[in-house]
């Protein structure tokens, strides 16, 4: 549950007011096709979310959460309020006024180009730092357009890649413009969320296949920007991430003293670098009784080991679920990569797992204005704090 306040600006950016706070069930902040549900039946507000200016929790989710949103027409009711927008170097186009309608015109226009039609139907899904998202009905069915902040548009590239060499195994990516919007082909089917530890061999199986065919291209993924966490890289990237805590956490200036020697017995395991998803748990696999499953959400993609996958597959499985799926997938990666041991790599990067995620978290919160900081801050700590309880 969230109780939410729209502070509301109009076409120019003028502060309106704000529409009286509202229950809204689903807790998730990013989500906000309730909110503007909420806000039409309530008091007959059009309204676009923007971005988020106020949480009274330090993380997600829940609470009272106050976005600001604009206006197309009236509201039935509104209250006075003191805010003064300010623009902000790191704000995302679709968060600024006018923006959304900006992407939603590039979209239809695609759409019309593409021999798809005019969307019946245009939905608000989700807006944060990290996305902004809209169903697009249209007479042959929905399509979906995603506008992503400048330091994730690298997803482009690896979709249009993923397109190429594995159609159907991602998103069809339509169309896209090279500013981090893309118009995406619909997906039948459900997310993974909470999927048995033996559906999730399938989905192993989806990803080896994938990492496979990158091999040979990871020149081709660098050179289109794709971040690399290769070698010494992911070193200094886990220090550059842990610094400003080392006084705070306990034990973490010892993690970090023996990581370099970590990061070289992983690389004499001999996996072979090559794209790793970066977020690969079973909600990110979307499954159909029509269409085989295919991966989701590539925004926190990068050339590396392929361990770290497999690790976040296994995420919330106790070990004697979890011990048979990293068999399975080590025998893969035995046959691929003859006299590896994929097995020490995983074991070894355990506690290097959550430096990622910080250093991951730490790039969010650095590309983001201070008000969308609470969707984050809390989070590079929290990895710090549960590496050094795995080290």
């Amino acid at each position: 549950m969230r109780t939410v306040t729209l502070v509301l600006v109009d076409a120019s950016g003028v502060v309106l007011g704000a529409l009286p706070a509202f229950p809204v069930e689903v807790p998730y902040w990013p989500e906000v096709d309730d909110v503007v549900a909420g806000a039409r039946e309530r008091f007959g507000a059009d309204v676009t979310v923007l971005r988020l200016l106020h949480a009274d929790r330090p993380r997600p989710h829940g609470g009272a959460v106050t976005y600001l949103a604009q206006l197309d027409g009236a509201a039935s009711v509104l209250e006075p309020v003191d805010f003064r927008p300010a623009p902000h170097p790191l704000r995302a186009p679709y968060a600024e006024v006018g923006g959304p309608a900006e992407s939603v015109r590039w979209a239809l226009d695609e759409m019309r180009g593409l021999g798809l039609g005019t969307a019946r139907n245009v939905m608000q899904r989700k807006t944060w730092n990290l996305s902004a998202v809209w169903r697009l009905d249209a007479v042959g069915g929905p399509v979906w357009l995603k506008h992503l902040p400048p330091f994730l548009r690298a997803e482009t590239e690896v979709l249009a890649w993923l397109g190429a060499v594995a159609p159907g195994a991602a998103p069809r990516l339509l169309a896209a413009d090279g500013t981090g919007r893309q118009l995406l082909a619909h997906l039948p089917g459900e997310d993974g969320f909470g999927a048995p530890a033996e559906a999730r061999f399938a989905m192993a199986d989806l990803l080896h296949g994938l990492q496979r065919r990158a091999l040979d291209d990871l020149p081709l993924l660098a050179g289109r920007g794709v971040r690399d966490r290769r070698g010494g890289r992911l070193h200094e990237q886990i220090l550059v991430a842990a610094e400003p805590w080392l006084g705070e956490i306990f034990g973490l200036d010892a993690l970090l003293a023996g990581l370099g020697n970590r990061l070289a017995a992983v690389a004499a395991c001999g996996l072979p670098d090559t794209l790793v998803h970066g977020d690969f748990h079973p909600g990110n696999v979307r499954f159909s009784a029509t269409v085989p499953p295919a991966v989701l959400d590539w925004c926190d993609a990068f050339l590396g080991n392929p361990a770290f996958d497999i690790l976040a597959l296994c995420d919330g499985l106790e070990p004697p679920e979890a011990e048979p799926l990293v068999a399975h997938w080590t025998q893969q990666w035995r046959r691929l990569a003859p006299g590896s041991d994929p097995a020490a790599a995983v074991e070894l990067l355990r506690p290097v797992a959550p430096l990622l995620g910080a250093v991951i978290y730490a790039g969010f919160v650095h590309n983001i204005e201070p008000s969308e900081w609470p969707y984050h801050t809390e989070d590079v700590p929290t990895c710090l704090r549960i590496a050094v309880s795995l080290a």
